[in-house]
């Protein structure tokens, strides 16, 4: 195993843009035209930079944890995992708000001092 060079990404520029300007919907579409290691590279890739972050778990979710530990090692693992969470975390409904509000005060907060007292 070794790990891929961090400065080369492993698609081309206009696939790339694609990939970072689609919506949701269009990039769960179109990283299927990836094939399976360069889907891995790829994700491993944007895992790497911070503003990719969440780019890299969309596409780490669509590659087994065996295709990412053969591109990047523990840190492959590591990356499925967070990508699994995320991909839990997007399914599970919304929780319910508390049904506590803010209180506000009753009375005067400070009272001003006469100037004879």
């Amino acid at each position: 195993m070794s790990l891929p060079d961090e400065h080369f990404c492993p698609v081309s520029e206009s696939l790339f843009g694609r990939l970072y300007r689609s919506s949701p919907e269009g990039l769960a579409t179109l990283v299927e035209t990836v094939p399976p290691d360069t889907r891995a590279m790829l994700a491993y890739y944007c895992s790497r930079r911070a503003h990719l972050e969440s780019l890299s778990l969309v596409i780490a979710a669509t590659c087994t944890p065996e295709q990412l530990y053969d591109v990047a090692g523990r840190a492959g693992w590591d990356l499925h995992s967070r990508a699994q969470a995320e991909a839990k975390k997007a399914t599970e409904p919304p929780k319910p708000k508390s049904r506590h509000g803010v209180t506000l005060a009753s009375g005067p907060l400070w009272k001003i001092p006469d100037i004879a007292e």
